[in-house]
């Protein structure tokens, strides 16, 4: 490991992150240059000359972003790119950022980053231990994950490189220059950098076929708002594939755009319908805010736009009054939910997050404005002394009992399959009337009783979740929606191994009539993938649309 003295990362919180083998290179608002400073022309600096061209007016004065033009290949040929070029920090002025908003500050410039390998308290152990292909690995980078400024660069950063790294004779600029390999995602960095709409490719990407012409009236859409990065990518995949069923959708991109980016597709795919039918003036503000919860409303109006079963009268009077209402910013709601949280500093997680929640009811309604309003209107939710509810959303073999298994201070699971087999048979589905009555008896007593309770059931849809909602009502309870997304093949696959398969028909029944629900239909919100994890959350904590 190279490092002059590894002090300054002893006791700190580091990121472990895959060095890339290319060339050194620096973005500013009004242009580039490779290593130095009077760095020239060479081919394989072109493309990523066109992209400061396209993002550096973004990037803000005296900020710099250093990457690597991975264009040419050097001594080792790389196949499956996100992009060609990978940013590894952002510096304002002689200030490197930290690793949390240098990730945030690249992927609104539409920029990936390298991918990590390990983060965590430094241990020197672990990262020797790390198992790198030397074939097409160059080395990794270790760098706190705070900030530091400049002249701490060489207490707060080491790297390690393979052995020889160099193997070839010529020097890379010397010889003809050989592109790199891009791989599907590339098309979606492409997009979230401001590159044309290429159907074709997000096709690839995401796998599914889609609506070019949408995708590429949104997309101009918002570049004349000025929307990008993830923002731009977001509404160009929601109007490609608006056809696609919202539940099927969600599950299916959770693999190209991770968990975030998934849902947040798919809620604007299943939200985008109501801009097009005509509301009463009166209840439109108060709807547009409980939209803007889930996602972003100048996207959502710019989808809406674009569609081609696109009332444009009634998105455009829409959009009028989300403006008039101040809703058309990116988290309109951040300011409300930054200061309440600094208010409630000290009281228990859950606490502080049925406050936040009936904060933002009240919010969505038009009952208040204010971080001191909302503190004022959540004083009885303080004491946390209420039952708390985790709702299982999820078609069969998505994993909601594994889920539970693995949760902690649980008191009673209401399952309405171990219900049905109570009375003889897991699969008799003859006599759900009788057991749903039954499970909503026993979730009602468990809640009275106070504690955590789960339910246990597929959910599938809002009518059969509102029967457990007003039960959770009735007994004031904490509720959090356990929403899991399983891509269809696995859930398919997952199906064939369990002790107890359902009938294939009966899931592709399920996943037909899976509607997810929408942030804000609970007071918290897990998404869970298919490793069983959270890996998305929509509560307090969460970075806003």
């Amino acid at each position: 490991m190279r490092a002059g003295d590894l002090g300054g990362l002893r006791g700190r919180e580091v990121v472990v992150t895959e060095k890339m083998d290319g060339e050194n290179t620096t973005l500013y608002r009004d242009g580039l240059h490779a290593r130095s400073l009077d760095s020239g022309h060479h081919p394989s600096r072109a493309w990523v000359k066109a992209l400061q061209g396209r993002i550096g007016a973004l990037i803000p004065d005296g900020t710099r972003v250093c990457g690597e033009n991975m264009y040419a290949r050097h001594s080792i040929a790389y196949e499956d790119l996100e992009s060609w070029f990978y940013g590894f920090s952002v510096w304002d002025g002689e200030r490197c950022l930290g690793w949390d908003e240098t990730v945030r500050t690249l992927r609104r410039l539409g920029i990936p980053a390298p991918r990590v390998l390990w983060r965590g308290t430094f241990d020197e152990r672990a990262l020797r231990g790390l198992r790198l292909d030397p074939a097409r690995q160059e080395g990794y980078v270790v760098r706190t994950v705070e900030a530091f400024v400049r002249e701490e660069f060489g207490r707060r950063l080491a790297k390690w490189v393979r052995p020889h790294h160099v193997q070839t004779d010529t020097h890379w600029m010397h010889a003809a220059v050989v592109e790199n390999g891009l791989g599907a995602s590339a098309a979606l960095w492409d997009v979230r950098s401001g590159g044309p709409v290429d159907a074709g490719a997000l096709a690839k990407a995401v796998g599914a076929e889609g609506d070019g012409r949408a995708a590429l009236e949104v997309a101009g859409r918002l570049d004349a708002g000025g929307r990008h990065g993830d923002d731009r990518l977001g509404g160009v995949l929601a109007a490609f594939l608006h056809h696609v069923p919202r539940g099927r959708l969600a599950a299916a991109l959770v693999a190209p755009l991770g968990m975030a980016g998934a849902r947040r597709v798919a809620d604007l795919v299943g939200l985008h319908p109501a801009l097009h039918r005509p509301f009463p003036d009166e209840e439109r503000r108060a709807g547009l805010a409980r939209m803007a919860l889930a996602v972003d409303l100048a996207v959502l109006h710019a989808v809406a736009g674009a569609v081609p079963e696109s009332r444009s009268e009634q998105v455009e009077w829409s959009a009028l009054i989300a403006e008039e209402a101040g809703l058309l910013g990116p988290e309109p709601v951040a300011p409300l939910r930054t200061g309440l949280r600094a208010a409630l500093d000290g009281l228990g997680p859950e606490a502080v997050e049925r406050c936040w929640a009936e904060a933002r009811d009240a919010w969505t309604a038009g009952r208040l404005t204010t971080v001191e309003e909302a503190v004022a209107a959540t004083w009885r939710w303080r004491s946390g002394n209420f039952p708390s509810l985790i709702h299982l959303v999820g078609p069969s073999g998505s994993g909601k009992s594994t889920f539970v298994g693995g949760l902690t201070g649980v008191g009673t699971r209401v399952s309405l399959d171990d219900l049905r087999e109570e009375r003889g048979a897991r699969a008799d589905q003859r006599a759900n009337g009788d057991v749903l009555r039954d499970g909503l008896d026993r979730l009602d007593r468990a809640l009275a009783a106070g504690g955590t309770v789960v339910w246990d059931a597929t959910s599938l849809n809002r009518q059969q979740r509102s029967l457990v909602q007003a039960v959770a009502r009735r007994r004031d309870a904490f509720v959090t929606h356990a929403v899991l997304l399983v891509d269809e093949a696995e859930l398919v696959r997952r199906n064939g191994v369990r002790p107890h398969p359902v009938p294939a028909d009966v899931l592709t029944g399920q996943l037909h009539r899976f509607v997810p629900p929408y942030p804000g239909d609970a007071h918290r919100t897990w998404y869970v993938g298919a490793t069983g994890a959270v890996e998305d959350a929509d509560d307090i904590g969460s970075g806003g649309t």
